[in-house]
């Protein structure tokens, strides 16, 4: 099975070439076969410069434009619409995501036959550097509220970091989040929707250069109307779906 790992970068020039060469380096040395899918989303600085200096280097890499309006949402949609793999991967440009967890990630869906794999930060056996401490604090609190609403004994809802299969992907459209709210649709639909999947402890480190997009004062409205949507969807189409939803927990 080709891995597919969608990349979104705004103004990334500062870690895109680590991420990327970090990436592809152990990917091949694993014998995954793979491609890397940068989509750049509205850049103004170096990005889509780095990505045209590394395009000859590396195998399997491609660029993609985000020719929608700006955003993490669509950028992603953009990348996964584009990603040819039978499973495709939500993967950040800031390094804070483990090429050794990716693998881990593919293994697990390999041998389990699950359809998605979920990460999680927040296990004994995860490792988390420099989280700043505000965005910690909502974090838990907002993967405590969804847990509650959906009833799931998974706690990081919210890490982007996740797996599927492309039937996964083609079974959760339309994708409506523009924004990181995306990083809660595609779950929450996957699990409304009965796909099964398996939960894998993944490390996160806080970027070292650049800055982070997600703001949270923007974000609070648009993460609970997807919630929202969502829960509704789990409340209005039992039933509906062909799969039973079945999954490991953290």
């Amino acid at each position: 099975m080709k891995l597919s790992v969608v990349i979104p970068a705004h103004n990334e020039e500062g870690c895109l070439e680590g991420t990327v060469r970090a990436l592809s380096k152990t990917l091949a040395a694993e014998g995954i076969e793979h491609e890397i899918v940068v989509v750049d989303d509205h850049s103004k600085d170096g990005t889509a410069r780095i990505l045209e200096e590394l395009k000859p280097q590396i195998p399997g890499l491609r660029a993609v434009q985000n020719d929608s309006s700006p955003g993490f949402g669509r950028a992603v949609e953009a990348g996964l619409k584009a990603a040819t793999g039978g499973a495709m991967a939500v993967y950040m440009a800031d390094a804070s995501d483990a090429p050794e967890d990716l693998v881990r990630f593919f293994r697990t869906m390999e041998k389990e036959g699950v359809d998605c794999v979920f990460g999680t930060r927040f296990s004994p056996e995860s490792k988390v550097v420099d989280y700043p401490w505000l965005k910690l604090r909502i974090n838990r609190a907002a993967n405590a509220f969804i847990r509650i609403l959906f009833g799931l004994r998974y706690n990081d809802v919210t890490n982007a970091f996740k797996l599927y299969r492309r039937h996964v992907v083609e079974g959760v459209q339309p994708i409506l989040s523009p924004h990181f709210n995306l990083t809660v649709e595609l779950p929450l639909k996957a699990i409304v929707r009965g796909y099964s999947y398996a939960v894998v402890p993944n490390s996160w480190t806080n970027r070292k250069t650049g800055e982070s997009k997600l703001k949270i004062k923007e974000m609070g409205s648009r993460y609970l109307f997807i919630v929202l949507y969502c829960l509704i969807e789990k409340w209005l189409s039992r039933g509906d779906y062909v799969k039973k939803a079945r999954g490991a927990s953290a």
